[in-house]
């Protein structure tokens, strides 16, 4: 069995996965992006920088955005705690939430009108003083694939209450939501595809899209995305990891160790081999519902 080495290499091109629709998809949110009050991007916890998407930065600073790291569930509170304190230094709205919880769903949209009130009364302080009639809050949702943009929009709009409508003006991959149930009715959506930034940073952090499937295995491919996965829980001691797949100890190498996960879970060819492709879509997918161990890939830069 071939284990790919994982170090970084200038003679590999680096890995980015950015079909026509999504240069389509990033022009059309800076032309929408007039129309809304607030942007949600939605980003995954377990890489807290990485899943944001650098290229649409500069436009989303022209309007009020709350970063929404989800699956914080699948990240230690240690973790979490770093990635905090950072996104205050930055001074970035921002919000830690499992977007399957509805109670953690209801901080977020609080936390929406907040910020939105913050930005009226700082633009015109006697905002507060005059009778304004109450306007539906208008978000657009944006994010990396995968991040959890669908989940987000299911749960503010109830999944049988979910109409979808084009808008005036509207693509064929923007919609208008309008939210029919009582609890969010003052909200109204804006979804759009999920769009990658157009160049990764290097291949390791190609790696971590790869793993929490915001590109499709194919890119990247699933052996080096799934012995990324399983060098990152060896190597940080993961007890959860270990016990998971009856493992003796961290140190053996990994090849022994995706032979006794074929084993332990029947991934077994004839003559008794290893089918090792089986324990690659296996292990990615065990990682991708959070059930191999809490995980964060990056930690907080030391520069801004």
């Amino acid at each position: 069995m071939k284990i790919i080495d994982l170090e970084e290499s200038s003679d590999r091109p680096k890995l980015n996965w950015y079909p026509g629709h999504m240069a389509k998809a990033s022009r059309e949110i800076k032309a929408k992006i007039k129309l809304v009050d607030i942007i949600f991007e939605i980003r995954d916890a377990r890489a807290p920088k990485t899943s944001g998407n650098p290229e649409l930065d500069q436009i989303l600073s022209q309007k009020s955005r709350l970063i929404i790291l989800n699956k914080s569930n699948f990240v230690e509170a240690s973790d979490l705690v770093r990635w905090e304190a950072w996104f205050k230094k930055q001074e970035l709205n921002f919000i830690f939430v499992n977007v399957m919880d509805k109670i953690a769903l209801k901080k977020v949209t609080k936390l929406a009108k907040k910020i939105i009130q913050q930005k009226n009364l700082k633009s015109n302080p006697h905002s507060s003083d005059q009778k304004k009639e109450k306007k539906k809050l208008k978000i657009m949702v944006i994010g990396l694939p995968n991040t959890g943009k669908s989940t987000v929009i299911n749960q503010l709009a109830g999944r049988n209450a979910t109409k979808v409508a084009p808008s005036p003006g509207q693509t064929q991959h923007q919609l208008w939501i309008s939210i029919d149930n009582k609890e969010n009715k003052d909200l109204e959506l804006m979804d759009t595809p999920g769009v990658m930034p157009p160049h990764v940073s290097s291949e390791t952090q190609g790696i971590w899209l790869s793993a929490i499937h915001a590109m499709p295995d194919v890119v990247i491919g699933e052996e080096l995305t799934a012995t990324y996965v399983v060098k990152y829980f060896l190597k940080n001691k993961s007890l959860y990891f270990k016990e998971r797949f009856q493992l003796e100890n961290f140190d053996g190498p990994v090849e022994a160790v995706m032979e006794k996960i074929a084993v332990l879970r029947g991934c077994i060819k004839e003559k008794g081999r290893p089918d090792l492709e089986r324990v690659y879509k296996l292990i990615l997918l065990e990682f991708r519902k959070g059930d191999l161990g809490k995980c964060c890939f990056e930690m907080p830069p030391l520069t801004k």
